[in-house]
């Protein structure tokens, strides 16, 4: 059974900084994209931060210059460095794998439980 277990969470002052851990499990890690997304409440699930196999990296505007996303294939782990946390950042975090092998109309995806982050003085 695939897991992704996110950590790493928790209260931050603005201006801080935290960084979230995602531990996959039980799927061949270097070919997935890894994603971050966040889910404030009552709002939408957005996506945050995206790195792929080659390990291109996307951010979105508003984080983009803030956080930074890396993997490492051999602890099959991705991280989400937060610096500079702003109050609308609060969310849950959560981790994201996905993978469309070529010409298959086939997709993996897996999802973690989340992570709560709350920035706040």
């Amino acid at each position: 059974q695939v897991q992704l277990v996110e950590s790493g969470g928790g209260l931050v002052q603005p201006g801080g900084s935290l960084r979230l851990s995602c531990v996959a499990s039980t799927i061949t890690f270097s070919i997935y994209t890894m994603n971050w997304y966040h889910q404030a409440q009552g709002k939408q699930r957005e996506l945050v931060a995206s790195i792929t196999s080659g390990e291109t990296t996307n951010y979105a505007d508003s984080v983009a210059g803030r956080f930074t996303i890396t993997r490492d294939n051999a602890r099959n782990t991705v991280y989400l460095q937060m610096n500079n946390l702003k109050p609308e950042d609060t969310a849950v975090y959560y981790c994201n794998a996905i993978f469309t092998p070529t010409r298959s109309t086939l997709t993996y995806e897996y999802w973690g439980q989340g992570t709560q982050v709350t920035v706040s003085s």
